[in-house]
């Protein structure tokens, strides 16, 4: 009887499938049993063919040679990882294999990393499928017991392939058009490039903006405020003369109660999270990059196996997980979780649409624990933060609403139209969760406040008037939170007509959830971006690209379509050699776009500092944690630090030091405005020392002693510290 080999996309994911399959011959590059082989990629380890496998004038860039659209697009190994893929195909070729499983992660970018491994082996023999969204042992073992047939997933891996060379064919002959038409490391692409011009248009309207005065009027009574509204329910006037005579006009008057209107409202608990809206929330609350927010989620994922699969956009979960949510519930019962877990038991679990329907999942349901007890001593600081926010949301859904009362009072104040608006709290439900309520955001400056028992009819004396002046605001800069929601809904912050609008609500907006982090991190990297606090600024080269780059190029509208359209070859429902020969004829277009420019890019970050390897001028760059220098040719690509942000505490005043300089010159410098801290890096690290030699036991109880000053000063900066630290005994 022959074996079935399983192909993973990581060795930790291979190791854990091994065991639970019983494999226990450790060859170091696969783990083999009685039944199975489990073997493992890392990450990719077949890619498209670069541009010069397939025609030697292609190793120098030039303008001449470009577009490149070669006929039939080849895969090549990765080097650095060319020896796992080899020993793949050693096994690939035993005569005892009769069948393949992949096991990669069940999304449209792992089935690429399996698939181009099997092609580049020509495997041609039996291909199955594990489709699971928990890493648990009872969830690995239900999927090998339903084993989907390999063909079922063809369409995705077109959808895989299309993705693939649309971003080549696209990516590669505009990044390599404009880097040789402007003599400048200039790179663009069909996600990258929509998502840039958002934040430089933002960045226009911002510097563009005139703000207007405005006023608002607050009538102080016995017991209770009341705010001015016009005639249109908006409490900002913008004459100056109409505020100041209705000011006159109600001070010290009596005014009449013409409606009190109280309503019983109810509030349901927000939506389960899917990944976008997770790395939302931990940016906001806890500051952690789209990157670092998946990089935690897929630990608790793989690791720790107590959450589900992270690259989902699905905000439900589908019919057949419910029978599956009391065990699910029944793992999480512990520490401050354990009275809602209770309560949730005890009333029953009511599965309603608002998080249970089957036609809002796509490949994956919404993030939610698995059946697996959690070990919460085993998890980092990060992993609790984070595992705490999903738990939190995965319970609110089944807990009941916050229940209120409203109560609205309209007075008449000599023909003007003032109002107060109070809440009376009947059940705190899902918001008892939190530690702390979230308030509901009051336009219009009317704010919620506890008022007496009135009736209409009722006389109330005005003690006092006061009018505040302010001044509209420019919309705000993107931060990484607020960037991920314009990719996901670029329809609310780029103007465009109502079809377009609609197209893009449709197709589910720039990129995908699993793509959006990398995305955010390649502005960084090409130093298109740089932060500034929480906020995305964009540089003098980014602002310089979006100028460069053809018109529709930086068009959200265009990139939607295509994603939507990859989406639609993954379900069978279009063409995907209709859509690469559009890709084609699309890089031609930007390409000649790029050659009629008669622009010009300008360095204007240039140093005093030669590049010691080709001799040109240095360009300063910041970075996401300092500032460095590069060489300003591509070609040469030299680059050195000039200062970076450490994780080491300044021990005045806490705050994080920062590493100047190279070799003996290197100082540590404090960040804090205010502190003047500075010590030679050679005598900072002494501290460690002992006889000359580094004491290791020294280095661990200091590098602990800071990673507990750094969280404790990360609590005291942040207001959000407070919500969702259940973890504290």
């Amino acid at each position: 009887m022959g074996k079935i080999l399983v192909l993973a996309e990581k060795p930790s994911v291979g190791r854990d499938l091994a065991r639970v399959l019983k494999c226990n011959q450790n060859k170091r590059s696969y783990i083999e049993g009685n039944k199975y082989i489990v073997t493992w990629a890392l990450g990719h380890l077949v890619t498209l063919a670069s541009p010069e496998s397939y025609d030697d004038r292609y190793k120098s860039w030039n303008m001449e040679n470009l577009p490149m659209l070669p006929n039939k697009m080849k895969l090549e190994v990765i080097k650095k990882s060319a020896k796992q893929f080899y020993e793949i195909k050693n096994i690939l070729g035993r005569k005892d294999i009769d069948e393949v499983v992949i096991a990669t992660d069940a999304g449209r970018e792992g089935e690429l990393v399996a698939r181009w491994i099997l092609d580049k082996c020509h495997y041609r023999g039996k291909l199955s499928r594990l489709w699971i969204s928990s890493q648990t042992d009872k969830a690995i073992l239900d999927g090998f017991k339903n084993l989907k047939p390999g063909k079922d997933y063809e369409n995705l891996y077109k959808a895989a392939i299309s993705r693939a060379e649309a971003d080549w064919i696209v990516g590669l002959n505009v990044t390599r058009a404009l880097t040789c038409r402007y003599n400048a490391s200039l790179s663009a692409g069909r996600v990258q490039t929509p998502t840039l011009a958002m934040i430089v248009n933002r960045e226009n309207e911002i510097k563009n903006f005139k703000p207007k005065a405005y006023y608002t009027i607050n009538a102080k009574c016995k017991g209770f405020n009341l705010t001015y509204l016009d005639k249109n329910n908006k409490s900002r006037l913008f004459d100056l003369n109409r505020a100041e005579n209705i000011v006159k006009k109600v001070n010290r008057e009596e005014g009449t109660i013409l409606e009190v209107n109280e309503s019983d409202k109810k509030n349901f608990a927000p939506m389960l999270y899917d990944l976008t809206e997770l790395q939302r929330d931990c940016n906001k609350i806890f500051g952690y990059s789209p990157k670092q927010t998946l990089s935690i989620m897929q630990r608790l994922y793989e690791n720790h196996k107590i959450l589900t699969y992270p690259r989902t956009d699905s905000r439900h979960i589908t019919t057949d997980i419910v029978p599956t949510l009391k065990d699910r519930i029944k793992s999480i019962s512990l520490g401050n979780y354990k009275k809602f877990c209770d309560d949730v038991l005890r009333k029953g679990i009511k599965a309603n649409k608002s998080f249970v329907d089957n036609n809002k999942v796509s490949d994956h349901h919404a993030i939610i624990p698995t059946e697996e007890r959690v070990m919460l001593s085993h998890l980092s600081s990060e992993e609790k933060n984070v595992y705490d926010l999903v738990i939190k949301r995965f319970l609110s859904v089944m807990l009941d609403p916050f229940e209120y009362t409203q109560t609205t009072i309209k007075v008449d104040v000599k023909g003007e139209n003032f109002v107060a608006k109070g809440k009376v709290v009947k059940s705190k439900g899902w918001k008892a969760l939190y530690d702390r309520d979230v308030e509901d955001d009051d336009s219009d400056d009317l704010k919620e406040q506890t008022l007496p028992k009135m009736s209409k009819g009722d006389k109330v004396e005005i003690l006092s008037v006061d009018m505040k002046k302010g001044e509209t605001k420019p919309p705000a800069r993107f931060n990484e939170a607020t960037l991920l929601s314009a990719m996901e809904n670029p329809q609310k912050y780029v103007q465009m007509d109502k079809e377009s609008a609609k197209t893009l609500g449709e197709t589910g907006g720039i990129g995908t959830v699993a793509t959006r982090a990398d995305i955010i991190e390649k502005l960084y990297n090409m130093f298109y971006v740089e932060k500034q606090g929480k906020d995305l600024i964009p540089t003098s080269k980014g602002k310089q690209l979006i100028d460069l780059v053809p018109e529709d190029l930086k068009s959200p509208l265009l990139t939607a379509k295509w994603e939507g359209e990859l989406e639609r070859i993954s379900k069978g429902k279009a063409n995907d050699k209709n859509f690469t020969s559009s890709m084609r004829d699309y890089a031609t277009k930007l390409v000649d776009d790029v050659k009629g420019s008669s622009d010009k890019f300008v360095h204007d970050n240039v140093t005093g500092s030669k590049c010691p390897k080709c001799g040109k001028y240095m360009l300063e760059v910041k970075t996401k944690n300092g500032v460095m220098n590069v060489c300003q040719d591509r070609e040469c690509g030299h680059r050195e630090a000039v200062s970076r942000v450490t994780n080491a505490r300044c021990p005045e005043c806490k705050k994080k030091l920062v590493i100047k300089g190279h070799g003996e010159g290197q100082i540590y410098v404090c960040s804090g405005a205010n502190c003047n801290f500075r010590e030679k890096a050679s005598v900072f690290k002494k501290r460690f020392e002992k006889g000359g030699k580094i004491d290791k036991k020294d280095v661990k109880n200091y590098m602990k002693k800071m990673q507990k000053e750094a969280e404790k000063q990360a609590a005291e900066d942040n207001p959000f510290a407070a919500l969702g630290d259940l973890f504290k005994k």
